[in-house]
């Protein structure tokens, strides 16, 4: 005689309302690194990201 299968129940992972407004702006800086491509206001920042942004593959030049 085979004894039943247990029965296993997983519970949902709660996540905090902070940890996802942290995710969303990390996502959102991102996407402004990797957008910048050497304009007036944001060459210091370019620069700072340079190497950065071509280990990403992404093109600057």
């Amino acid at each position: 005689m085979s004894s039943p299968a247990p029965s296993t129940s997983v519970a949902p992972i709660r996540v905090p309302v902070v940890a996802w407004l942290l995710v969303a702006v990390a996502l959102g800086v991102i996407y402004v690194l990797l957008q910048l491509n050497g304009t007036a206001f944001a060459e210091q920042l370019h620069e700072f990201t340079h190497d950065g942004r071509h280990a990403l593959g992404v093109p600057c030049h």
